[in-house]
Protein backbone atom coordinates (compact mmCIF):
# COMPACT_ATOMS: atom_id res chain seq x y z
CA UNK A 1 0.00 0.00 0.00
CA UNK A 2 2.82 2.52 1.28
CA UNK A 3 4.24 1.85 -2.90
CA UNK A 4 0.82 2.92 -3.93
CA UNK A 5 0.69 5.75 -2.25
CA UNK A 6 4.87 6.59 -3.51
CA UNK A 7 3.69 6.18 -6.79
CA UNK A 8 0.59 7.99 -6.50
CA UNK A 9 2.75 10.63 -5.14
CA UNK A 10 5.32 10.59 -8.05
CA UNK A 11 2.91 10.16 -10.94
CA UNK A 12 -0.73 11.36 -9.90
CA UNK A 13 -0.15 14.91 -11.32
CA UNK A 14 0.88 13.15 -14.79
CA UNK A 15 -2.45 11.64 -14.56
CA UNK A 16 -4.44 15.13 -14.24
CA UNK A 17 -2.74 16.54 -17.10
CA UNK A 18 -3.47 13.31 -19.14
CA UNK A 19 -6.92 13.78 -18.18
CA UNK A 20 -7.25 17.28 -18.68
CA UNK A 21 -5.14 16.49 -22.48
CA UNK A 22 -7.93 14.01 -23.29
CA UNK A 23 -10.58 16.81 -23.61
CA UNK A 24 -8.30 18.19 -26.19
CA UNK A 25 -7.62 14.98 -28.20
CA UNK A 26 -11.30 14.35 -27.75
CA UNK A 27 -12.00 17.61 -29.42
CA UNK A 28 -9.17 17.34 -32.38
CA UNK A 29 -11.10 14.00 -32.69
CA UNK A 30 -14.60 15.26 -32.93
CA UNK A 31 -13.83 17.25 -36.45
CA UNK A 32 -11.04 14.80 -37.50
CA UNK A 33 -13.74 11.97 -38.12
CA UNK A 34 -15.69 13.96 -40.25
CA UNK A 35 -12.41 14.86 -42.09
CA UNK A 36 -11.47 17.99 -41.33
CA UNK A 37 -8.14 18.71 -40.03
CA UNK A 38 -8.30 21.96 -37.41
CA UNK A 39 -5.79 23.39 -35.00
CA UNK A 40 -8.92 25.76 -33.65
CA UNK A 41 -8.90 23.52 -30.40
CA UNK A 42 -6.65 25.46 -28.99
CA UNK A 43 -9.10 28.91 -29.42
CA UNK A 44 -12.20 26.69 -28.01
CA UNK A 45 -9.82 26.08 -25.03
CA UNK A 46 -8.58 29.43 -24.80
CA UNK A 47 -12.45 30.72 -24.74
CA UNK A 48 -13.26 27.94 -22.36
CA UNK A 49 -10.05 28.67 -19.75
CA UNK A 50 -10.47 32.28 -20.19
CA UNK A 51 -14.16 32.57 -19.23
CA UNK A 52 -13.64 29.95 -16.68
CA UNK A 53 -11.26 31.83 -14.75
CA UNK A 54 -13.45 35.34 -15.00
CA UNK A 55 -16.31 33.23 -13.65
CA UNK A 56 -14.75 31.85 -10.47
CA UNK A 57 -12.40 34.63 -10.28
CA UNK A 58 -14.21 38.18 -10.57
CA UNK A 59 -18.08 36.57 -10.33
CA UNK A 60 -17.35 34.04 -7.36
CA UNK A 61 -19.23 31.18 -9.70
CA UNK A 62 -19.24 27.63 -9.07
CA UNK A 63 -16.47 25.98 -10.37
CA UNK A 64 -19.43 23.62 -12.02
CA UNK A 65 -21.27 26.14 -13.18
CA UNK A 66 -17.84 28.02 -15.01
CA UNK A 67 -17.36 24.59 -16.61
CA UNK A 68 -20.73 24.63 -18.29
CA UNK A 69 -20.00 28.06 -19.10
CA UNK A 70 -16.50 27.68 -20.56
CA UNK A 71 -18.33 24.48 -22.82
CA UNK A 72 -21.28 27.16 -24.32
CA UNK A 73 -18.65 29.59 -24.93
CA UNK A 74 -16.42 27.69 -27.09
CA UNK A 75 -19.03 25.71 -28.69
CA UNK A 76 -20.54 29.71 -29.89
CA UNK A 77 -17.08 30.26 -30.79
CA UNK A 78 -16.49 26.90 -32.86
CA UNK A 79 -20.04 28.12 -34.73
CA UNK A 80 -18.11 31.16 -35.64
CA UNK A 81 -15.49 29.63 -36.83
CA UNK A 82 -17.41 26.65 -38.88
CA UNK A 83 -19.25 28.93 -40.62
CA UNK A 84 -16.27 30.69 -41.45
CA UNK A 85 -13.95 27.73 -42.28
CA UNK A 86 -16.00 25.51 -43.61
CA UNK A 87 -15.89 27.65 -46.95
CA UNK A 88 -12.42 26.49 -47.56
CA UNK A 89 -10.69 23.17 -49.06
CA UNK A 90 -9.38 21.09 -46.42
CA UNK A 91 -5.30 22.18 -47.03
CA UNK A 92 -6.33 26.11 -46.43
CA UNK A 93 -8.68 24.84 -43.57
CA UNK A 94 -5.49 23.69 -41.74
CA UNK A 95 -3.51 26.52 -42.41
CA UNK A 96 -6.40 28.89 -41.74
CA UNK A 97 -6.90 27.40 -38.46
CA UNK A 98 -3.12 27.65 -37.52
CA UNK A 99 -3.71 31.54 -38.73
CA UNK A 100 -6.58 31.41 -35.69
CA UNK A 101 -3.59 30.14 -32.91
CA UNK A 102 -1.53 32.85 -33.77
CA UNK A 103 -4.54 35.56 -33.72
CA UNK A 104 -5.71 34.12 -30.47
CA UNK A 105 -2.63 34.61 -28.73
CA UNK A 106 -2.05 38.24 -29.76
CA UNK A 107 -5.73 39.08 -28.89
CA UNK A 108 -5.12 37.17 -25.29
CA UNK A 109 -2.26 39.44 -24.95
CA UNK A 110 -4.13 42.54 -25.99
CA UNK A 111 -7.28 42.27 -24.25
CA UNK A 112 -5.94 42.42 -20.71
CA UNK A 113 -8.91 43.07 -18.80
CA UNK A 114 -10.15 39.35 -20.03
CA UNK A 115 -7.25 37.46 -20.15
CA UNK A 116 -5.09 39.65 -17.93
CA UNK A 117 -2.71 40.23 -20.63
CA UNK A 118 0.83 39.43 -20.12
CA UNK A 119 0.84 38.54 -16.61
CA UNK A 120 -2.20 36.05 -17.08
CA UNK A 121 -4.21 34.88 -14.46
CA UNK A 122 -4.75 33.40 -11.27
CA UNK A 123 -7.22 30.93 -10.59
CA UNK A 124 -8.39 31.16 -7.42
CA UNK A 125 -10.18 27.72 -7.25
CA UNK A 126 -9.32 24.21 -8.15
CA UNK A 127 -10.86 21.09 -9.21
CA UNK A 128 -10.02 17.52 -7.54
CA UNK A 129 -8.45 14.34 -9.60
CA UNK A 130 -12.01 12.77 -9.32
CA UNK A 131 -14.29 15.41 -10.44
CA UNK A 132 -12.18 15.48 -13.35
CA UNK A 133 -12.07 11.75 -14.04
CA UNK A 134 -16.15 11.94 -13.54
CA UNK A 135 -16.25 14.87 -16.28
CA UNK A 136 -14.06 12.79 -18.77
CA UNK A 137 -15.97 10.06 -18.25
CA UNK A 138 -19.62 11.83 -19.14
CA UNK A 139 -17.63 13.45 -22.08
CA UNK A 140 -16.41 9.86 -23.29
CA UNK A 141 -20.20 8.59 -22.79
CA UNK A 142 -20.87 11.10 -25.03
CA UNK A 143 -18.73 10.24 -27.91
CA UNK A 144 -19.70 6.74 -27.16
CA UNK A 145 -23.50 7.22 -27.86
CA UNK A 146 -22.97 9.29 -30.74
CA UNK A 147 -20.16 6.60 -32.57
CA UNK A 148 -23.19 4.49 -32.37
CA UNK A 149 -25.68 6.60 -33.41
CA UNK A 150 -27.09 8.15 -36.49
CA UNK A 151 -24.44 10.77 -37.13
CA UNK A 152 -21.67 8.85 -35.79
CA UNK A 153 -22.31 6.45 -39.37
CA UNK A 154 -23.02 9.57 -41.44
CA UNK A 155 -19.50 11.27 -40.12
CA UNK A 156 -17.29 8.16 -41.22
CA UNK A 157 -19.26 8.53 -44.67
CA UNK A 158 -18.31 11.95 -44.96
CA UNK A 159 -14.98 11.33 -43.63
CA UNK A 160 -14.23 8.53 -46.34
CA UNK A 161 -15.77 10.49 -49.18
CA UNK A 162 -17.78 13.38 -48.61
CA UNK A 163 -18.99 13.23 -52.02
CA UNK A 164 -20.06 10.28 -52.23
CA UNK A 165 -21.69 10.99 -48.68
CA UNK A 166 -23.66 13.73 -50.61
CA UNK A 167 -25.52 11.41 -52.78
CA UNK A 168 -26.69 9.34 -50.09
CA UNK A 169 -28.91 11.89 -48.47
CA UNK A 170 -26.20 13.06 -46.46
CA UNK A 171 -24.63 16.94 -45.76
CA UNK A 172 -21.73 16.99 -45.13
CA UNK A 173 -21.89 20.69 -44.46
CA UNK A 174 -24.02 20.17 -41.43
CA UNK A 175 -22.16 16.84 -40.13
CA UNK A 176 -19.28 19.06 -40.57
CA UNK A 177 -20.81 22.16 -38.59
CA UNK A 178 -21.64 19.75 -35.79
CA UNK A 179 -18.41 18.11 -35.90
CA UNK A 180 -17.33 21.74 -34.98
CA UNK A 181 -20.05 22.48 -32.34
CA UNK A 182 -18.69 19.49 -30.54
CA UNK A 183 -15.22 20.25 -31.15
CA UNK A 184 -15.60 23.64 -29.52
CA UNK A 185 -17.79 22.44 -26.47
CA UNK A 186 -15.22 19.90 -25.47
CA UNK A 187 -12.37 22.13 -26.56
CA UNK A 188 -13.57 24.89 -23.93
CA UNK A 189 -14.09 22.01 -21.35
CA UNK A 190 -10.45 21.35 -21.76
CA UNK A 191 -9.56 24.88 -21.50
CA UNK A 192 -11.18 25.15 -18.26
CA UNK A 193 -10.28 21.91 -16.67
CA UNK A 194 -6.62 23.14 -17.44
CA UNK A 195 -7.36 26.47 -15.94
CA UNK A 196 -8.47 25.04 -12.70
CA UNK A 197 -5.54 21.81 -12.26
CA UNK A 198 -3.07 24.69 -13.40
CA UNK A 199 -4.92 27.42 -11.24
CA UNK A 200 -2.80 30.27 -12.93
CA UNK A 201 -3.14 30.93 -16.61
CA UNK A 202 -1.89 33.01 -19.65
CA UNK A 203 -1.90 33.66 -23.48
CA UNK A 204 1.22 31.38 -23.25
CA UNK A 205 -0.99 28.46 -22.20
CA UNK A 206 -3.41 28.20 -24.60
CA UNK A 207 -0.31 28.06 -27.70
CA UNK A 208 1.74 25.72 -30.14
CA UNK A 209 1.92 23.50 -27.28
CA UNK A 210 -1.54 22.45 -26.83
CA UNK A 211 -2.13 22.05 -30.76
CA UNK A 212 1.13 19.81 -30.85
CA UNK A 213 -0.51 17.50 -27.58
CA UNK A 214 -3.72 16.95 -29.40
CA UNK A 215 -2.84 16.58 -32.73
CA UNK A 216 0.69 13.90 -31.40
CA UNK A 217 -2.24 12.34 -29.18
CA UNK A 218 -4.79 12.09 -31.67
CA UNK A 219 -2.70 10.18 -33.87
CA UNK A 220 -0.62 8.29 -31.47
CA UNK A 221 -3.88 6.83 -29.87
CA UNK A 222 -5.84 6.52 -33.33
CA UNK A 223 -7.91 8.67 -35.20
CA UNK A 224 -10.73 6.29 -36.00
CA UNK A 225 -12.01 5.79 -33.04
CA UNK A 226 -13.69 7.59 -30.21
CA UNK A 227 -11.00 5.65 -27.45
CA UNK A 228 -8.01 6.31 -29.59
CA UNK A 229 -6.94 10.10 -28.62
CA UNK A 230 -7.56 8.88 -24.68
CA UNK A 231 -5.44 6.51 -25.07
CA UNK A 232 -2.88 8.71 -26.83
CA UNK A 233 -3.14 11.59 -24.56
CA UNK A 234 -2.55 8.98 -21.49
CA UNK A 235 0.80 7.54 -23.14
CA UNK A 236 1.77 10.80 -24.58
CA UNK A 237 1.38 12.55 -21.00
CA UNK A 238 3.14 9.83 -19.64
CA UNK A 239 6.08 9.28 -21.64
CA UNK A 240 8.06 12.17 -20.63
CA UNK A 241 7.69 11.02 -17.06
CA UNK A 242 9.49 7.73 -18.30
CA UNK A 243 11.97 8.96 -20.32
CA UNK A 244 12.79 11.11 -17.78
CA UNK A 245 13.01 7.70 -15.24
CA UNK A 246 14.78 5.28 -17.78
CA UNK A 247 17.04 7.78 -20.32
CA UNK A 248 17.06 11.57 -18.43
CA UNK A 249 19.93 12.28 -20.78
CA UNK A 250 18.56 11.78 -23.88
CA UNK A 251 14.56 12.18 -23.07
CA UNK A 252 13.29 14.53 -25.88
CA UNK A 253 15.19 12.41 -28.68
CA UNK A 254 14.01 9.09 -26.49
CA UNK A 255 10.24 10.40 -27.07
CA UNK A 256 10.81 11.36 -30.38
CA UNK A 257 12.45 8.05 -31.94
CA UNK A 258 9.01 6.28 -29.67
CA UNK A 259 6.96 8.17 -31.47
CA UNK A 260 8.38 7.89 -34.92
CA UNK A 261 8.59 4.21 -34.40
CA UNK A 262 4.77 4.15 -33.72
CA UNK A 263 3.42 5.77 -36.05
CA UNK A 264 5.66 3.77 -38.78
CA UNK A 265 4.25 0.84 -37.73
CA UNK A 266 0.89 2.01 -36.60
CA UNK A 267 -0.20 4.32 -39.11
CA UNK A 268 -3.20 4.47 -37.91
CA UNK A 269 -2.58 4.70 -34.37
CA UNK A 270 -2.63 2.25 -31.49
CA UNK A 271 -6.69 2.05 -31.63
CA UNK A 272 -7.55 0.67 -35.03
CA UNK A 273 -11.01 -0.70 -35.44
CA UNK A 274 -10.01 -2.11 -38.98
CA UNK A 275 -7.39 -3.85 -37.97
CA UNK A 276 -9.26 -5.49 -34.94
CA UNK A 277 -11.72 -6.15 -37.14
CA UNK A 278 -9.01 -7.91 -39.62
CA UNK A 279 -7.99 -10.25 -37.00
CA UNK A 280 -11.16 -11.48 -35.84
CA UNK A 281 -11.71 -12.11 -39.75
CA UNK A 282 -8.33 -13.88 -39.47
CA UNK A 283 -8.95 -16.28 -36.44
CA UNK A 284 -13.04 -17.02 -37.73
CA UNK A 285 -11.43 -18.45 -40.96
CA UNK A 286 -8.97 -20.30 -39.55
CA UNK A 287 -11.44 -21.76 -36.73
CA UNK A 288 -13.47 -22.20 -40.04
CA UNK A 289 -10.68 -24.15 -42.05
CA UNK A 290 -9.59 -26.12 -38.95
CA UNK A 291 -13.26 -27.41 -38.74
CA UNK A 292 -13.19 -28.28 -41.87
CA UNK A 293 -9.74 -30.16 -41.62
CA UNK A 294 -11.59 -31.89 -38.67
CA UNK A 295 -14.18 -33.11 -40.83
CA UNK A 296 -12.91 -34.30 -43.50
CA UNK A 297 -10.34 -36.48 -41.39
Amino acid sequence: MEALFDFWAAYGSTVTFAMANAFFALSTYAVLSTGVLSFTTVTFAAIGGFLAAQMVGQFGLHVYLAFLIAGIGGGLGAAVVASLFLRLESHWMALASLALVLITRVTALNTPGLTGGVNGLVVPVTISQFELFVLLTVTTLVFYRLHNSWYGLASRAVREDAAVASTMGISPYRIQFTAFLISGAVGGLGGAALAFTLQFISPDTYFIGIAFTMIASTVLGGSFHWFGPIVGALIFTALPAAMQAVVPAVEDVAKGVVLILIMVFLPRGLIDPRAIGLRRAAKRRRDIEHEAEKTHA
